[in-house]
This record gives structure tokens, C-alpha cells and sequence, in this order.
């Protein structure tokens, strides 16, 4: 990895002006979750749970909930809109499709700057060409790219203070997670688990760009710290070499970090999931496949990963383990939720990584009956793995019928936790797959599946979506709201008794926490796959802000269900929402 613009210091000064003490700050960051005026991190607050305090909006007084703004990001470039937004001093940052970020007045959405990153030919994103947000530090706003680059801009300007390379577009690696920020450092991943990438994590200070740490998240491959002067120093080899990867399939062992990670002050640990390993045809790779479909706990001062629970080991379905893990405290524990891809909802210590609890958040699993609590391990159904195709004829493998589907029981789109209930408002989806493997080889550039699939509705069942009150302790689903069409964009849950969450029809919904009650709607006019936030504006209101636009990987690679919401239209724009007087 080389440094795009030497001396990062150097290029600040000459395209960036000096910036006062408005700055973002280490302590400001760490009490993102518990602040209302602005939202510094995705997850609001780095540890995820996308609860915010403010109850000035309640389930009584929500009928007067009206926009405010709502701002285009223009052009012919619509596709998925992910981002969840991030405001700080009355601005607020934005990124769209296509690797573009905006500033914004917060209040009213007049737009401040514009950077457009420009893309070369051959960019390779597997599920669209999203981008999930942002991270602020100091006085930059820092955002990934689809060609896998890091971009810190000024947040007056939109002028770019430093920019470094996260690895080479051109053997499959991008990057659509928004940055986290933890302790000074820029923690990101890496994209790209259908083309034979290697996932990891990296860590950068934040104000220049200058490497710190890497820990690779696939077992055999050797970690790094860095001097001050970029030299490479061994940091121990993750996990032990063909452990639990025969020949040398772990070179090019997927396993990307792609949706980023969340990040607690109060165990020092970064947690990243990781996604499924390469190839998808589970019988060329016999062994658990570390540290692939996993949650890997990474001390941040150390880049050491302290430890890891893996969902699906030997993956043949898909299953990545990306999805967020979010702290919180139940029993006197610090632990972490966790809503897999795969269907289960775990429940883990969050210092050391042991199975409190698990349970289905989906009514129908195929793949596994159960996960045994004792051991950790998934009590998987053999009938149900996708045939080897050199039993057959060497060309396919027996096809299966599995659910959930591989776009998952739950996807990118983030849960939210709320304290005041003790529950997660998890959105889930419920569909299968028929899917069988195929032989295949690497090779750099290429799609590395060995699989073929399609996805299906479920027999019998009426709706997809269902937004789910799910309870940690017990495991017991306290309410839902289905949906005709798949969930995609995430949730929010604040102290005035409220849920909110957009559906792919358009409308941006809220919910009584406790009661699931829906007693709100808006229609935004394309389809909602991002996380809405709620903020108190400088004139005291609080406002809720989501960003629309149609797309992501139902549409790309849903089959079945993709021809179910093929009327939908694209878009792109943010839209504001406060109480009318």
C-alpha cells in the first residue's frame, strides 16, 4: 500500500486552512451514542446501537411529523442509496452512489461543497455501487471508495487533505463501508469476497493516513504493524497456518470485512464480521476456514485479535458474518448482539468472546437445527449442504433448497438497540435459495463463487420483509411488522417510545417500541435502503433524516424476489423531517 499524496501534513497545509477548535474530537466521539446535536459515527456512537435519547418526537405527537428539506444528489447516477448521514457543526455529510460525498446545511439542506471521486474503468463491486456513510475527525470528513481508496477531506471545503490506497481494484478489491474512528485511528475494511480478496482490517491515524496497523481476517496470512516512517514490521500471523484451511486455498481465502465495524471504549476492542470464504463450493475447502462468516474482536492498540466467534464454519451458503455486532449491557455483562445472515441471533461476551445465548430471528432455517450452546457450534443438517460436484459428473453438484436465502435472514442493513425497552428491532427477511456447486479455479479479477443459485420465495408465506422486537434474554420475537417486499435499509429507536425503518415501496415507517404499533408513514418516492438518524438541530428541534434511493443487491440478485419489486424506481436524495407547529 502506497501513499497517494506524500506528505499527507504537507498537502493539508497547502489545499486546507487552518481549522479552530471546532474540531472533532477523541472524547466527543466516545460520547457520540449519549450526545443529541450531532452524530459523529455510523451506528450513532461506534458501539452501533442507533438509539438516540431525544423524545421530543413521541408515538403521541408523531401525526405532526412533516419534511423539512430534501435534497437531490442530481445527475443520472441513482442506483442504491445506502448512507447513513453524519452532522456535526450544522453540516451535515452525505455520500451517494458512485463515490460521491456532499456537505449540507443540516438545517436547510442547502448544499455547502460536492466531491466527486473519480472512478477508473473496471471497478468491481459485487451487490452495487453503494457507499454506507462516513466518518468525521478533527476537521476531516473521511469516506472508502469503490476502487478502494480512502478519501479525508476538509469539512469547509470538501478540498482532499490526504488520500491513501487500500489495495488494488483490479483483483476484485472496493470499499462501500463507512470508516469508524477509535482512539485517533480510521478503522476500515475491505470488499470483494467474490473475487478471491483477502479480508482484513486496517488502521490509519486519522489525521494523515499514515498506516498503523493491519490484521488480516483469513487464518495463514501474516498481520503488520508500521513505523513512522511506513516500514513494515511482523505483527504475528493470524490464527496458524492449514489449522483449518487444507493446501493453500487461504491465499486467496475471502473472508472481506466489507460492511466495516463498530468499536467499544469500554473493552478497547474494533468488531469486525467477516464475510464467507472462497470459493462458495464448500467441498474444495474442508475445515472450519478461519476466520471466515465470523465476528473477530481486534485490539486496537495491538492490531492482535483477541478473539473470534465464528456463526457458519465451512460455509456453503453464503453466510457472511458481517453484520454488525453491537454492545450493550444485560446481566451485568458487557456483550454483543449480533442478527447473522445466517438466521441466528447470537448473544456474546464481549471481552472474550464466549456464546451467551443464540436463537432464530427467522422462522425458517435449513441449513442448521439449531446451535448448541455449550460447544458454540452450529448443529448443521448434512442433507442440506449443496452437493459436491466431483461425485456427480464434475460439472454440478446436487442442488438443495436452503433458507434462509444467501442475500441472508438479515443483511447490511443495520439493527437498533434500544435501553429504555431491552430490545433489538431487527429488520429480517424471510426467503430461500435453490443453490448447487460447480468446479472452479482462481483467477485474479475473476468472480470466484463455483456455485450457481436462485433465490425464492417461501411456500406459503404472504410477505418477506418483517421488522422484528426481538428480546436477548429470551429469544422471544415481543412483536413485527411484515412486508410485501425485502427490508433493506436499516433502523432507529429513540427515547420518545419510537422505531424507525424504511421499506423498498418507498415510505419511511415508525413504529411504538413496546407495542409495535405503526403510527407513521411518509413516502419518499423511490424505495429506502439506508438507516435513518434523528439529531437536535441548533434552533433546539429534533429532526429525522434518511437517505432514499432504490437499489442494492435485491434487485442485482434476487430472482424470484427481484421480479416481485421490479415496478420500483430508482432515486437519490436525503430527505428531513421535524414537528410542524
Amino acid at each position: 500500500m502506497r501513499k497517494t499524496l506524500i506528505g499527507a501534513m504537507v498537502a493539508a497545509a497547502l489545499v486546507a486552512p487552518a481549522v479552530a477548535s471546532a474540531g472533532v474530537t477523541d472524547a466527543m466521539i466516545q460520547n457520540d451514542a449519549k450526545s443529541t446535536e450531532d452524530i459523529l459515527s455510523w451506528g450513532m456512537g461506534t458501539e452501533g446501537q442507533r438509539y438516540s435519547p431525544l423524545k421530543q418526537i413521541t408515538s403521541q405527537n408523531i401525526n405532526k411529523l412533516t419534511p423539512v428539506w430534501s435534497f437531490s444528489f442530481g445527475g443520472e447516477k441513482q442506483r442504491g442509496q445506502e448512507s447513513q448521514p453524519v452532522i456535526h457543526n450544522g453540516k451535515m455529510f452525505v455520500t451517494a452512489s458512485y463515490s460521491r460525498i456532499y456537505a449540507l446545511n443540516a438545517e436547510t439542506g442547502e448544499k455547502i461543497w460536492k466531491y466527486e471521486h473519480r472512478l477508473p474503468e473496471g471497478i468491481m463491486p459485487c451487490c452495487d455501487v453503494v457507499n454506507r456513510g462516513a466518518a468525521l475527525y478533527d476537521n476531516l470528513v473521511i469516506f472508502s471508495t469503490l476502487d478502494a481508496q480512502l478519501v479525508a477531506l476538509d469539512q469547509d471545503t470538501g478540498k482532499v487533505v490526504w488520500k491513501d490506497k487500500i489495495d488494488d481494484y483490479a483483483a476484485g478489491y472496493s470499499n462501500t463501508a463507512a470508516p469508524i474512528i477509535a482512539n485517533g485511528l480510521v478503522l476500515t475494511g475491505v470488499s470483494g469476497g467474490e473475487f478471491g480478496v483477502v479480508g482484513r482490517v486496517e488502521a490509519r491515524d486519522a489525521k494523515t493516513g499514515q498506516m498503523v496497523w493491519v490484521r488480516p481476517t483469513v487464518e495463514g496470512h501474516m498481520g503488520y504493524k508500521f513505523d513512522k516512517d511506513g516500514n513494515k514490521i511482523e505483527n504475528g500471523v493470524s490464527g496458524t497456518t492449514n489449522a483449518s484451511w487444507k493446501g493453500d486455498l487461504w491465499k486467496t481465502g475471502g473472508a472481506a470485512t466489507w460492511l466495516g465495524g463498530t468499536y467499544d471504549p469500554k473493552t478497547g476492542l474494533a468488531y469486525f464480521g467477516t464475510g464467507n470464504p472462497a470459493p462458495w463450493n464448500s467441498h474444495m475447502r474442508p475445515g472450519d476456514n478461519l476466520f471466515s462468516c465470523s465476528t473477530v474482536a481486534v485490539d486496537v492498540k495491538t492490531g492482535q485479535i483477541k478473539w473470534h466467534y465464528q456463526g457458519t464454519p465451512n460455509d456453503g451458503w453464503d453466510y457472511d458474518g458481517v453484520n454488525e455486532f453491537v454492545t450493550f449491557d444485560m446481566n451485568g455483562k458487557r456483550v454483543g448482539g449480533k442478527a447473522d445472515r445466517n438466521g441466528f441471533f447470537y448473544v456474546i461476551d464481549a471481552n472474550n468472546g464466549k456464546l451467551e445465548n443464540a436463537f432464530p430471528f427467522v422462522k425458517k432455517i435449513t441449513w442448521a437445527k439449531g446451535v448448541d450452546l455449550k460447544t458454540g457450534r452450529p448443529i448443521f443438517d448434512p442433507a442440506n449442504r449443496p452437493g459436491d460436484p466431483t461425485v456427480k459428473d464434475g460439472k454440478k453438484g446436487e442442488t438443495v433448497f436452503s433458507a434462509p436465502s444467501f442475500l441472508g435472514g438479515k443483511n447490511q442493513m443495520p439493527m437498533a438497540y434500544s435501553p429504555d425497552t431491552g430490545l433489538f428491532y431487527v429488520p429480517a427477511n424471510e426467503w430461500g435459495m435453490e443453490i448447487w456447486n460447480e468446479p472452479i479455479t482462481y483467477k485474479k479479477g475473476a468472480a470466484y463463487l463455483g456455485a450457481g443459485f436462485t433465490i425464492k420465495t417461501l411456500p406459503g408465506v404472504d410477505y418477506i420483509g418483517a421488522l422484528r422486537a426481538m428480546n436477548p434474554k429470551t429469544g422471544k420475537i415481543e412483536w413485527e411488522i411484515t412486508n410485501n417486499a425485502p427490508l433493506w435499509g436499516g433502523v432507529l429507536t429513540t427515547g420518545g417510545n419510537l422505531v424507525f425503518w424504511g421499506t423498498p415501496e418507498g415510505y419511511l415507517k415508525a413504529a411504538d417500541a413496546k407495542t409495535g404499533k405503526e403510527v407513521w408513514k411518509f413516502q419518499t418516492g423511490t424505495g429506502v435502503v439506508a438507516p435513518p438518524v434523528t439529531w437536535k438541530g441548533k434552533d433546539g428541534n429534533q429532526y429525522v433524516a434518511v437517505v432514499a434511493g432504490w437499489g442494492g443487491a435485491v434487485p442485482l440478485w434476487g430472482g424470484d424476489v427481484a421480479k416481485r419489486v421490479n415496478y420500483l424506481e430508482q432515486g437519490g436524495s436525503v430527505w428531513v423531517f421535524k414537528l410542524s407547529k
